[in-house]
């Protein structure tokens, strides 16, 4: 069987909606089965909007148990506080344990030359709770996010089970302005046939520019466009401001979501 007969998306255009620094892998995946990609970065990443919570946070690092990260623009933002005050991550204190969500937030920490000590067997929040390998109650833990928009659940399920928990904004995720060009007119001329959500705010932003660049053409534009979902809380979001998720990853990474878009060609529904 030759390399052409193994291209499950071959023919078909996808369009993926995270921030546009974070996109290579997805592309490079979708790319290897045979997609056309396409970028619409929902998502802008850039400071919160008062850096001395996070920093008054690191100063006193020797203080937590545990820090707990849900993204790799947590990690980035931490790592370049500490930079400024002489410190990273690679040299954190030795009694401080990390965990974070997902294996490609494991893989940003361990490209900081860090080990995470646990990372849950589903890449979600929910997971990391039901699976913490220590009793919550009385740990020191801090939690770097985003400013507006996540989830708190973590935060506020850890203060329930008698944890003290310590959340500070370390970033801030904005919606642009724009929609690429190339994405604009291949949305326009009804050539897309997948739009890949990674977040309910990747949802909400792309609901958003859509509007304001088709206006009343919205359903039109999105009629034969399937919509994808990483996981429980993005299809959340997809229905909340599209009133419908076509498939959603059974494997909350990029590959159960490439698989979750190769499932709906052939009527698969893993929703």
């Amino acid at each position: 069987m030759n390399r052409a007969s193994k291209l499950p998306l071959k023919g078909k255009t996808v369009v993926l909606t995270r921030a546009k620094d974070q996109n290579s892998e997805a592309h490079r995946i979708f790319e290897y089965h045979g997609a056309r990609v396409l970028e619409l970065p929902a998502l802008v990443i850039g400071p919160p909007d008062n850096w001395a919570p996070l920093d008054n946070a690191l100063i006193e690092l020797n203080s937590f148990e545990w820090i707990i990260f849900s993204s790799s623009n947590g990690i980035h933002a931490v790592e370049k506080r500490l930079k400024l005050i002489g410190k990273s991550l690679s040299n954190k204190p030795e009694h401080l344990k990390v965990a974070v969500v997902g294996k490609k937030t494991a893989q940003v920490l361990k490209d900081f030359n860090v080990t995470p000590d646990f990372v849950p067997p589903e890449f979600v929040a929910d997971s990391l709770i039901e699976h913490f390998p220590f009793a919550p109650i009385g740990l020191r833990i801090l939690i770097p996010r985003v400013q507006t928009g996540g989830r708190t659940v973590l935060g506020r399920a850890f203060l329930e089970q008698g944890a003290i928990v310590h959340e500070v904004p370390a970033y801030e995720s904005k919606c642009p302005e724009a929609i690429p060009i190339e994405t604009l007119d291949s949305l326009r001329n009804l050539e897309v046939d997948f739009i890949v959500f990674t977040s309910s705010k990747t949802a909400a932003h792309t609901y958003k520019l859509i509007q304001k660049f088709f206006g009343d053409q919205n359903n039109n534009i999105l009629d034969e466009v399937k919509l994808i979902s990483i996981g429980p809380q993005t299809s959340i979001g997809c229905r909340k401001y599209f009133k419908r998720v076509d498939n959603q990853a059974m494997i909350y990474d990029l590959d159960g979501i490439v698989k979750a878009c190769i499932e709906s060609i052939h009527g698969q529904d893993s929703k």
